[in-house]
């Protein structure tokens, strides 16, 4: 297991065709977006890339795509949980088989489960695999929180179990992990509002679907962090927050496809029934873009 993340990972996109099949044209170029950035890895059918409306066909399409054009520039990350337990050991097998570097593993929705339940559902699915897992805690999707000490304990009793992306919007919590727990499992804060903060208190790194959108600066802020300039991070977040704060206060998929549209980068629709970003909710996404843009915010390139 010698995989190790840390900085800026970008949850990708999905672009559609006009048909809803996957655009797999544009979704190399949605995965150049981010690389040429300067990201630290990317994640292939997360949240924001509508896992949720995908075939698990279309999944593995996608992450074998991404795998394939990411070649090897950085870390792939393969969101591979299911609603069963068999399922998501078929689709951990075969991103694994496709040359993964990791897998994310959401635990299962739509009927939450115990924490007992979703224990077990964690320790198959990582055992079935020898690559590394790095958890996802979404407690408002699957119903379910993974609590800090759960994870220690996970992390301590299942060998590839190194990673969380803690999207649980519970800041306290997620202090308590970086603070009591990263010398058993690195933290990746899932809420993008929490980047600065999250890196400032010492986070392994952050995963951000508005890193569609604002790659590079993204990964200005956080490198000025790391370089140890706090002060100048600040100033850039501040810059940068408003978009941030622009995309996360409307429907996210469809804000992040908007933002790539308006960054130049048309991505499709979401797939139905989520519609398109419109009215007063584009014009704002629009006005913050334009003005990051106006701004003088400093980018750094690898």
């Amino acid at each position: 297991m010698t995989t190790q993340l840390s900085g800026v990972l970008t949850a990708l996109s999905t672009p559609f065709n006009q048909d809803e099949t996957i655009d797999v044209v544009t979704l190399r170029k949605v995965v150049d977006r981010s690389i040429d950035a300067g990201v630290d890895g990317v994640v292939a059918a997360g949240s924001t890339g509508e896992v949720g409306a995908l075939s698990s066909e279309e999944r593995l399409l996608l992450i074998e795509t991404v795998i394939e054009h990411t070649a090897g520039r950085v870390p792939v990350i393969a969101q591979t949980g299911a609603t069963s337990t068999a399922e998501a050991i078929r689709l951990s097998q075969a991103a694994e088989r496709a040359g993964a570097d990791m897998l994310m593993l959401i635990t299962p929705y739509y009927e939450p489960l115990s924490l007992e339940e979703t224990v077990a559902y964690i320790k198959d699915v990582a055992g079935s695999v020898e690559l590394p897992i790095m958890l996802y805690n979404i407690p408002a999707v699957t119903g379910v929180n993974l609590d800090p000490a759960t994870v220690r304990s996970l992390a301590e009793e299942v060998p590839n179990i190194r990673y969380i992306k803690d999207s649980s919007a519970n800041w306290e919590q997620a202090l308590q992990l970086i603070h009591h727990h990263s010398d058993v499992i690195g933290t990746f804060i899932g809420w993008d509002a929490y980047l600065y903060s999250a890196l400032a208190e010492g986070a392994a790194g952050v995963m951000a679907g508005t890193a569609n959108v604002v790659p590079e600066e993204i990964v200005a802020v956080a490198r000025l962090i790391a370089e140890g300039d706090l002060v100048g991070a600040r100033e850039q977040w501040n810059v940068l927050y408003p978009v941030i704060d622009a995309l996360l206060s409307v429907p996210f998929i469809p804000s992040v496809k908007a933002g790539l549209g308006l960054r130049g980068l048309p991505a499709g629709s979401p797939r139905r029934p989520t519609a398109d970003l419109g009215g007063d909710d584009l014009a704002r996404l629009k006005q913050a873009l334009a003005a990051l843009d106006a701004s003088r915010f400093q980018t750094a390139h690898a």
